[in-house]
């Protein structure tokens, strides 16, 4: 059977007012209007939190043997071996990877931080917007 055959035996058997999904998958939870996600604000306090830790211990770790390490790979390199140039390589590959550590951690951080204060802040808004608004109804 074609393509076209499949697709007109599967509109016919929708019937004719029915709409088609393809490529679609169940709404999690199964019901409609199930939330599929949810979070609280000490939740994602919490992954800030954990993360400006990170942050501030990679900044301070992530350098730990950087002095060290670059004084061998000079030793190294000064006595001919090839060693020390690899492992100079290796060491700024090592301090390239630590800053982008350390931005994604300041990143999620401050993201999170923000979410949570335009969040508080919209829904001060929202407050004060549902309290004007039966303030108005009353006085109509």
């Amino acid at each position: 059977m074609s393509f076209d055959e499949e697709w007109s035996a599967a509109r016919a058997t929708a019937g004719s007012n029915a709409a088609m999904r393809l490529n679609q998958a169940p709404a999690p939870g199964g019901g409609a209007g199930a939330a599929d996600l949810a979070l609280d604000q000490d939740q994602i306090g919490a992954v800030g939190s954990e993360a400006y830790k990170l942050h501030t211990r990679l900044q301070a770790d992530g350098k730990h043997a950087a002095t060290a390490t670059t004084e061998a790979a000079g030793a190294l390199t000064r006595e001919g071996f090839a060693s020390g140039a690899a492992l100079a390589k290796a060491n700024t590959l090592w301090e390239t990877q630590v800053k982008t550590l350390v931005a994604a951690c300041a990143n999620i951080s401050n993201g999170l931080n923000y979410s949570l204060s335009s969040h508080a802040k919209d829904e001060q808004q929202l407050h004060a917007d549902f309290t004007a608004s039966a303030i108005d109804t009353y006085l109509k």
